[in-house]
């Protein structure tokens, strides 16, 4: 096991969350705001390297799912006269998550100071803050902090006395979990439909635009500050094997204490659980984790013993995700959360391509089936055959991550399946399945 740091309490992202009111820019910089920026400025000439080797060192992987090293991705940028850009993914849309949405609600200038150093990086001049539809009123927060930075003079013309210029716009999403997609949320941006684009050619190369861009996700880019000002080796011991630092982490579900918790990268899952948040609720038996948002397989109790970073997690056949932790107790029926995670995918499904399109309608009707106790054991098997033939063949990650959990549950958890249509468990029909709000809506 990697060693782990020795105080888990230890925070980095949050520090300044805990009622020290840092939403406010005169707070924020009494709590050592824009000196990060101000760093890399400092090192004249060598500034893109400087923060690019930085962020190597640290060990950051990017914290919206995908876990690439976030400095190596700021390296692919082509040292060109293009016009480049930065783009935060705020759409935090994965039922389960729940983390991005306290940096904007109480350390928003933290984000605004990790994109201007992220272009400083690339050698951008603008960046883009897309929040999800659904955060209008931190959109408004977010607003107000890119504004009153603009009038102390950090954004705009000569940002501290560099001759360098930044801009940053913000955007918000009209509520489709699809623009979380890197190449969709550009097309979206741009004012079109929001739907992937085929790959290569990739973001970095040629991004929004037309121009290279660097996306990464809200946490990532409200870690750099606190790499840049602690140093990147400081900031990967707080962490696993590569993988540094640590990561905010939605508790969610039968727990009794569920909530956002910033845990050292590698910490173990069960202590996470049963110590962090205070074990299941109620006394009752746990059944099954989702480890990291709904698109991850499922655990059962006892694969919990794990840590929880990217390389641990896909060693136990799931992936560490978008950070969303939700616990399963006893009571709770896999079929119908099983039926409500993929209805959730259905309704998402931008329906661009076929796989995705047909293959969550299918698999969703054919589970509405079994958990109304009409279906037989055949359409265990389709599901399941539904869900392979779905994996590694869409233009975008949705197609997997609706095809994954869902093979997750029909493996572990067959026997349960088998009841349903044999009649062994009696419910009612599920007169309207609404996984937004059950999933998602509760979260935030």
């Amino acid at each position: 096991m990697p060693t782990l740091v020795s105080h888990p309490e230890e925070t980095i992202v949050l520090k300044k969350r805990f009622g020290q009111g840092a939403a406010d820019i005169d707070k924020y910089i009494e709590l050592d705001g824009y000196k990060a920026v101000q760093l890399a400025i400092s090192q004249g000439p060598e500034m893109s390297n400087w923060i690019i080797n930085t962020m190597k060192a640290s060990g950051l992987r990017g914290r919206g799912g995908a876990g690439f090293p976030t400095g190596l991705k700021w390296s692919f940028v082509p040292k060109n006269d293009k016009d480049k850009y930065v783009l935060v993914n705020g759409d935090e849309s994965e039922p389960g998550t729940c983390k991005d949405h306290v940096i904007f609600l109480h350390d928003p200038h933290a984000v605004i100071e990790g994109t201007m150093i992220a272009g400083l990086a690339i050698g951008a001049k603008m960046g883009f803050i897309y929040l999800r539809g659904e955060y209008r009123y931190l959109l408004k927060i977010m607003e107000k902090a890119v504004a009153d930075a603009y009038a102390k003079g950090y954004l705009g013309k000569n940002i501290f006395g560099s001759g360098i210029d930044f801009d940053i716009v913000t955007q918000t999403g009209a509520g489709a979990y699809e623009v979380g997609e890197e190449s969709a949320l550009m097309e979206s941006l741009e004012g079109k439909r929001g739907v992937p684009r085929i790959k290569p050619p990739f973001p970095a190369v040629v991004g929004l635009y037309g121009g290279p861009t660097v996306i990464n996700n809200a946490e990532t880019i409200a870690s750099a500050p606190h790499i840049l000002l602690m140093g990147g080796e400081a900031y990967a011991k707080l962490g696993s094997e590569r993988n540094g630092g640590t990561r905010l982490f939605g508790i969610s579900g039968h727990v009794e204490k569920p909530g956002i918790y910033e845990l050292p990268m590698g910490y173990n899952l069960k202590k996470a659980i049963y110590e962090v948040a205070g074990g299941i609720k109620g006394g009752k038996q746990l059944k099954a984790v989702v480890p990291g948002g709904s698109s991850c397989p499922v655990l059962l109790p006892d694969e919990i013993d794990v840590g929880l970073d990217f390389d641990q997690m896909g060693k136990a056949g799931t992936m560490l995700g978008s950070g969303g932790i939700v616990v399963l107790d006893e009571t709770v029926s896999i079929v119908e959360f099983a039926l409500r995670t993929i209805a959730f995918y259905q309704h998402e499904s931008c329906g661009w391509c076929i796989p995705c399109r047909e293959g969550t309608d299918w698999i969703k009707k054919t589970l509405t089936r079994v958990h109304a106790g009409g279906g037989n054991k055949k359409d265990i098997d389709n599901v399941q055959y539904l869900a392979e033939n779905m994996l590694g063949r869409t233009f975008c990650p949705l197609g997997d991550a609706a095809a994954m959990p869902t093979l997750g549950f029909v493996k572990k958890f067959r026997k349960e399946f088998e009841e349903y249509v044999e009649g062994k468990r009696v419910e009612h029909p599920l007169i309207a399945i609404k996984p937004v709000g059950e999933l998602a809506g509760a979260a935030h």
